[in-house]
């Protein structure tokens, strides 16, 4: 069996991910053993009384920097674990300088068997961290949050999901907005009808293969119309493409 998924988190707020680790899959899957996440507090490898993690910037300018030598240090002892001995992990920066995450970037990291997060915080860290540990810098999305704790617990949750055992039922992965580049199709539930809306008769047809074709029909025409810039890119094979095609036409028409 090989070894877990592992996940070591550098934050100076470790109990941020108490709701990650406490409910929830994640939380499921690392006390089965299918994930390991250990989440360390900065603060306990600063090297001074104060438990120092940040200070000012030289030259000058609003806001702290995050001190390079905690982050050294932590990252020093995370590499000497004995239960990972000969692995090298793969360290990530949580940073909005870096490449956006997405589903293909999430089954590239549960494939790295050990992933490493550095949470910054105020202006980020010495530019040193960058240059002598950091293997990737990772950006959730175009905008600014407070520091890389949310961000990274976005990423163990997308990441996590890509692992054997930790979702229930495989199939539901692989269905799921993203996983071949699309949009996900619309889901519906019992009872039939709820306030005059009624589920798509094809649903309740037991005809599967209707169903099959009705969902991948639904989940490209949820693509283009939402996100037509993932068709560049997804893995489209003979069905979807013609299927697209007679789609973009019906739009073109305005059916």
């Amino acid at each position: 069996m090989s070894a877990p998924l592992r996940f070591d988190v550098l934050t100076i707020f470790p109990r941020m991910f108490d709701a990650l680790l406490d409910e929830g899959i994640v939380a499921k899957a690392a006390g089965n053993g299918v994930l390991e996440i250990e989440v360390r507090d900065l603060r306990e490898f600063a090297t001074d009384k104060h438990n120092s993690t940040d200070d000012e910037a030289y030259g000058g300018g609003a806001g702290m920097v995050m001190l390079a030598e905690p982050v050294f240090r932590a990252i020093d002892t995370i590499r000497a674990l004995p239960s990972r001995e000969g692995e090298r992990p793969w360290v990530v920066e949580l940073s909005p300088q870096g490449r956006l995450f997405d589903q293909a970037k999430a089954i590239e990291l549960s494939a790295r068997g050990w992933v490493v997060l550095l949470c910054g915080r105020y202006e980020g860290f010495d530019h040193r961290v960058r240059e002598a540990v950091v293997d990737e810098e990772i950006s959730i999305g175009d905008f600014v949050v407070t520091g890389g704790e949310l961000p990274a617990m976005m990423l163990i949750d997308a990441v996590s999901r890509m692992v054997d055992g930790v979702v229930g039922k495989r199939n539901s992965v692989e269905a799921d907005s993203f996983y071949e580049g699309l949009l996900d199709y619309p889901h519906y539930t019992r009872p039939a009808e709820v306030r005059g809306m009624k589920v798509p008769e094809v649903l309740i047809s037991g005809h599967f293969e209707k169903i099959r074709r009705w969902r991948k029909e639904q989940s490209l025409i949820a693509t283009l119309r939402k996100r037509p810039d993932l068709l560049r890119g997804a893995r489209l094979d003979d069905e979807a493409r013609a299927m697209l095609a007679a789609i973009e036409k019906a739009e073109r028409r305005g059916e």
